[in-house]
């Protein structure tokens, strides 16, 4: 943050009373900050993100239900981190920014950088990748766009929400050394290059302490080890302790509750449980954040332009998983086209960063804007049973055509923000017409719309498979471009795609309600399928092309390395068509010491090679490469002895291999209590004995459900009477909120249903309109705990 700007703020916070400053540590309404107008601090707008503009036109919600205003449909996450690419993310980003100015919006939301512990997780479409370095460099791209143009971002969801199942209430118990190398990293590595104006803090706990309370976490890391200057925001109703956040360093409650928490730090300054320093720090760091944007002027941009970007984004980022001898589709082909995708697209997830587009270009229209011909048949219902009629009338479709384009992909339903899936299969509909279409013999192309990974049982009977993600609204002219060789696929995958979720490193220790042991620590995704030699349907770092891609002349800048080494390698277009390779550089650790994986991504880059052309790059390593985290130093440790610096085409596919010797430490003896660390090939899950020898304490004892708290359930407090009377009155007003009818009331059911269980009472306050102080709060739950007097006297003080 410029230092004219953090001393301008300082100054006008000195001018404040303090009622003045506790009222900008929480918003005024959903969307908006408060404002200080008699010393021309202004009110400023968030809204959500983050792959497009999310701005409500009326009614505000975050579940992305209500109205918002037309803007472009981005690619999301799940898509963009395969891009590899953070050049293509800031013009992304440039884009995102314009129209946030346009619409006056200050800071969007995001981007989101959890790490994809499971496949499972129902918001795997919003976030990038599963390795930290990937979704620390893409993030960082996208930040740099976006605050190019002096909008500010929201960087979430900080930290270890890595399930939507009771991410209200869970406790994410993990330990120290796979917070710092796993959880942690991503966020460091873009606030070190970027800094985000914001982190928004997640809803759960972190080994027994909410992210809203922990001054570890919201202070000491990001603001004293990583160099973090902006604000810190909650997640809508992610507050728990408005007094103790502000000892953490939160600075923004969002949305605000009435006054009620404004008057608790106000309450909290003069009983000396706070410093008035302290309240100054939050209310500057929102000041400075107000005095950045107050210039910003609307500007008008080009639909056209951003929807051409959309396309360039989802061309860039798609994945050829498997190439056979169809593609590209020669323009004399007579193709048949099947599958609802293909004329109602999956292109963006549910949620709170549901976009409504501007256009929407899906593969037909794209098919008929270039005059070319086909044959369509539905095929299947995509939220239905098996339809005998319409696998008929794809099979007649399939009969007169020389190839097949089977538009497949998961529905809606199958995943959104507010609950997991609970397996990875594909519906049942799409894979028995996928059989029957097998049988026809016709070469089989399938294109799929998927926001995370899921199984193909069918992915050898196939000749080729290029998987979209959620493409963003141009998906349906950047997968035409892909399918006709226009553009040559370059995507590799940012995440594992397993056989089966059995095979996957945190299977039986996700999505639980309470205690969320991450039994796996540091062995996710890639790090445990490599480790423990397990099989999978396709590697981290996986993407094929149309042409084909040689390396050569690994050279490494020394044989002995202390502080920093460079990697040279070059590489050649063989083939006949132009197309962009990504040089992925993982190192490989000695086999002595501590336990590690068998190597992790530490460098990478994309290059664009005419037929014929080499080129050399340069991937310059730090001595953070060669680190892993010593949870008894509490730093970053290396350890002397020789080290792999691997050039690789996947997580699983080593290519090139230099040595170098690396000067550190002696390492540790081997520790005989962890084997399934060790060796997770032979052991795992690691019992939790072992967990606890490596998290360095027990794992905390599950709360009892009584009595109950602000912090208890609409779920756990049905065991009282009050309880269900509450649960049923708040179950019947939201219905009563949504029933307009159509998708969104459809999406309403689905998400609130899934979160009403696991959502806490302190947070009805955020949907209350102002009328749950924390007054009525505590008096609920005295009724609740059958102190009906006591909780009636309590509301009406």
């Amino acid at each position: 943050m410029a230092d004219e700007v953090l001393k301008k703020a300082r100054k006008l916070v000195g001018l404040m009373t303090l009622e003045e400053k506790a009222s900008l540590c929480s918003g005024r309404n959903f969307w908006e900050t408060k404002a200080v107008e008699r010393l021309g601090v202004a009110s400023f707008m968030v809204t959500d993100g983050p792959h497009g503009l999310r701005k409500q036109a009326g009614e505000a919600d975050h579940l992305g239900l209500n109205a918002s205003i037309s803007a472009t449909c981005f690619p999301t996450a799940a898509a963009t981190a395969c891009s590899f690419d953070p050049a293509l993310m800031r013009t992304m980003g440039e884009a995102l920014a314009e129209e946030c100015l346009s619409e006056k919006v200050a800071i969007i939301l995001g981007p989101a950088a959890n790490i994809k512990r499971s496949p499972l997780c129902g918001r795997n479409f919003e976030y990038f990748s599963e390795d930290p370095l990937l979704s620390g460099e893409i993030a960082a791209g996208l930040i740099e766009g976006i605050q190019s143009r002096n909008v500010g971002t929201s960087m979430k969801h900080y930290l270890a929400n890595n399930q939507e199942k009771a991410r209200v209430c869970s406790d994410s118990i993990v330990d120290e050394r796979a917070l710092r190398e796993i959880y942690l990293s991503g966020f460091e590595t873009a606030v070190k290059k970027a800094q985000p104006w914001t982190l928004m803090c997640s809803y759960n706990k972190i080994n027994g302490t909410y992210a809203s309370d922990n001054k570890r976490l919201m202070s000491d890391i990001p603001r004293g080890e990583w160099g973090f200057e902006g604000a810190i925001m909650t997640d809508w109703g992610a507050m728990n302790d408005r007094v103790e956040a502000i000892k953490a360093g939160l600075d923004l409650e969002m949305p605000g509750s009435s006054d009620g928490n404004d008057a608790l730090i106000v309450a909290a300054v003069k009983d000396g449980r706070l410093t008035e320093e302290q309240v100054d720090e939050c209310a500057t760091r929102i000041t400075a954040i107000a005095l950045r944007t107050m210039d910003n002027r609307a500007m008008p941009f080009s639909r056209e332009e951003h929807d051409a970007i959309a396309r360039e984004v989802a061309g860039e980022s798609a994945v050829l998983l498997k190439k056979g001898t169809a593609l590209p589709l020669s323009r004399k082909a007579k193709p048949a086209v099947i599958g609802e995708f293909a004329k109602h697209p999956r292109y963006q997830g549910a949620g709170s960063s549901k976009i409504n587009p501007t256009k929407i270009t899906c593969l037909c229209d794209a098919m008929d804007e270039r005059n070319i011909p086909y044959t369509y048949a539905q095929g299947f219902i995509a939220e239905g049973e098996y339809d005998e009629k319409l696998a008929d009338e794809a099979l007649k479709a399939a009969s007169s055509s020389d190839v097949i384009i089977f538009m497949a992909g998961l529905p809606d339903s199958y995943e959104s923000e507010g609950f997991d899936r609970t397996h990875m299969n594909l519906p049942e509909n799409q894979n028995r017409l996928m059989e029957a279409l097998i049988k026809t013999g016709k070469p089989i192309v399938t294109v799929l719309s998927t926001g995370s990974a899921v199984t193909l049982p069918w992915r050898n009977d196939v000749d080729s498979i290029l998987l979209m993600y959620l493409g963003g609204q141009n998906s349906g002219n950047a997968a035409l471009d892909l399918l006709l060789g226009e553009v040559n696929p370059s995507g590799r995958l940012a995440e594992t795609w397993p056989i089966r979720i059995e095979d996957t490193p945190c299977h039986g220790f996700f999505g639980g309600k309470g205690n969320v042991e991450y039994r796996e620590s540091i062995y996710v995704g890639y790090r445990w399928y490599e480790s423990a030699g397990k099989e999978v349907q396709y590697p981290f770092g996986h993407g094929l092309s149309y042409t084909t891609f040689e390396y050569s002349d690994l050279l490494l800048s020394s044989t002995v390395a202390e502080d920093k080494l460079d990697v040279t390698v070059t590489v050649m277009n063989t083939g006949a068509m132009a197309g962009s390779e990504v040089i992925q550089l993982y190192v490989a650790p000695p086999k002595e010491g501590v336990f590690r994986p068998v190597r992790e991504l530490r460098a990478f880059t994309k290059v664009f090679l005419m037929p014929g052309e080499s080129r050399t790059v340069n991937l310059p390593l730090t001595r953070r490469a060669f680190a892993w985290y010593d949870v008894k130093d509490k730093d970053w440790r290396v350890d002397g002895g020789e080290y792999g610096i691997q050039i690789c085409r996947s997580s699983h596919e080593v290519i090139l291999e230099q040595k170098v010797t690396v000067r550190g430490r002696k390492p540790d003896e081997e520790d005989e209590s962890l084997p399934s660390y060790r060796n997770p090939a032979a052991n795992w899950p690691a019992s939790k004995e072992e967990f606890e020898t490596i998290l360095g304490h027990r794992v905390p004892e599950e709360r009892s459900l009584r009595p109950f708290t602000s912090n208890s359930t609409l779920g756990e407090v049905r065991a009282s009477f009050a309880g269900r009377m509450f649960y049923k009155m708040i179950k019947k007003n939201m219905a009563k909120q949504f029933s307009s009818g159509g998708d969104g009331a459809d999406e309403f059911t689905r998400i609130i249903d899934a979160m009403l269980e696991d959502m806490p009472i302190r947070q009805l306050a955020m949907m209350s309109g102002g009328a749950m102080t924390p007054q009525v709060v505590s008096g609920l739950v005295e009724m609740m705990n059958g102190h009906y007097l006591k909780g009636l006297k309590k509301m009406k003080n």
